[in-house]
């Protein structure tokens, strides 16, 4: 009877345990998401307004496509301050926790959009504007560099080892979704109100309207436990930061790391940025039919994404996002070619914008919080992935824009040479993922897939 009485007791003791982990587990992916959702929609919210409202606002209005380029630059110059912030916050997430570092992040990003929303114009204070503009954009970036891998990592680390793939790929959801809102809510204010007020103050709006959030996700953040994971990491003593460490220890697995980024940024940035200004300069479609084709291709995209991120945990993450990789290289062309042939009808183009955009792109996106995750141990991952993720985000993202309008400009509006550089881009990313897909029996991930392993058979042993 004791015995039994014990073993009763053992095994309430052991629910009871499991319990808080699976609810922590609940609120660090729905803070995460949350979070991740308000860092995007900040970020993107400037990229989506760049080309049609930055670019006659803050800029010298004696050339249009130079005035354009300038606003894509200020665009890029977020993603060179990304890196920053990732080493900066990579380093602290590493040494002091995710959760610290996620909690200042959202702080930086939101309160640097609300600053945008409030920066007077160039007719008011000249050659002012554009560098306010340009400090906020800075900050902004800062603030991201480090929130994707602390988003990342509180659910990668925090889920069970046979479902990393899927948890990882929920913070993902927030870069389709923070498009959707940002995208959204341009279009409704665009469809709301003329030019003259949209241009006035209903663009301002949408970045000081995040405040608001920030604060309800702050909340969230600060009430969800630490990850396992770097309890155990920040007991390893280290004689090095953790970014030397990391190019120490992973210097070919950093490289392909950046280069298996390659597609994700400049897909995204030609489909979810640059084509707005396209669509509506070039082809001369309204402003809303261009915006409303990026929400519907973001609203699929946050469908599939946890969807491929499953799949992944099924067949290996590889092999998912090197097929997604070379599909969407390939799909420039034919999605370029549905926009040309269009004839002012909205549907071609929202078409050519959701099925690269929402199902190939996903598999890419969804898959690359594991993939990366996976490459490096805990004592440096925070540092790993934000600096892969980063940096190459510099080349791969920032500066695509820019180019994309170089080299539709070159063709006179056409855009071929653009199809080419988005396929350079995918087959690049292909290559580095097979190389990672290669590597992945590489004694550190040998080590972690087994500490991983056994410990998530001892929670299913106690749950049970």
């Amino acid at each position: 009877m004791l015995i039994q009485d014990s073993q009763s007791l053992s095994g309430q003791e052991m629910a009871r345990r499991a319990s808080p982990g699976s609810e922590n587990l609940r609120a660090v992916t729905l803070s995460s998401v949350l979070g991740a959702v308000i860092e995007w929609y900040d970020f993107f919210l400037y990229g989506v307004v760049a080309g049609v409202v930055l670019n006659r606002l803050y800029f010298p209005q004696a050339d249009a496509v130079v005035s354009t380029m300038l606003a894509y630059s200020t665009f890029a110059l977020g993603f060179v301050a990304r890196p920053i912030g990732g080493v900066i916050f990579g380093h602290f997430g590493d040494r002091l926790g995710r959760k610290k570092m996620l909690m200042l992040t959202l702080l930086l990003m939101g309160g640097a959009t609300v600053m945008i929303g409030l920066v007077p114009t160039y007719s008011s204070i000249g050659i002012a504007a554009p560098l306010l503009l340009l400090a906020c954009r800075i900050v902004q970036g800062i603030g991201l560099g480090g929130e994707w891998g602390g988003a990342v990592l509180m659910t990668y680390e925090s889920a069970p080892v046979d479902k990393r793939g899927f948890y990882a790929s929920l913070p993902q959801i927030g870069m389709s979704l923070g498009l959707v809102l940002a995208s959204g809510v341009v279009a409704v204010l665009s469809y709301t109100l003329d030019d003259a007020q949209f241009l006035a103050w209903g663009w301002r709006s949408a970045f000081i309207a995040s405040g608001v959030l920030v604060i309800v996700t702050f909340y969230m953040r600060k009430h969800v436990a630490e990850t396992d994971d770097f309890s155990k990491a920040k007991k390893t003593k280290h004689d090095a930061l953790p970014i030397i460490d990391v190019f120490r220890r992973y210097p070919r697995t950093v490289l392909a790391c950046m280069g298996a980024r390659v597609i994700d940024g400049v897909f995204f940035n030609v489909f979810g940025v640059f084509s707005i200004h396209y669509l509506t300069e070039t082809l001369h479609f309204p402003r809303t039919t261009a915006l409303l084709g990026v929400v519907f291709g973001a609203a699929v995209m946050s469908f599939f994404i946890p969807f491929w991120g499953r799949v992944s945990d099924k067949v290996g993450q590889p092999i998912v996002y090197g097929i997604g990789a070379l599909l969407a290289g390939l799909s420039a062309y034919p999605a370029f070619m549905l926009m040309h042939g269009s004839n002012g009808s909205a549907l071609p183009v929202w078409i050519a914008i959701i099925i690269p955009f929402g199902v190939f792109h996903a598999a890419v996106f969804g898959t690359m919080s594991s993939l990366f995750s996976e490459a490096f141990e805990p004592d440096v991952r925070y540092s790993g992935i934000s600096f892969v993720y980063q940096f190459a985000g510099v080349f791969a993202g920032g500066l695509t824009p820019v180019a994309a309008t170089y080299l539709t400009g070159l063709q006179s509006g056409k855009p071929w040479y653009l199809c080419a550089y988005v396929l350079a881009a995918g087959t690049l990313s292909a290559l580095c993922c097979a190389w990672l897909a290669r590597h992945r029996k590489s004694p550190h991930c040998e080590r972690a897939r087994a500490r991983d392993l056994t410990a998530t058979r001892q929670h299913r042993m106690e749950t049970l």
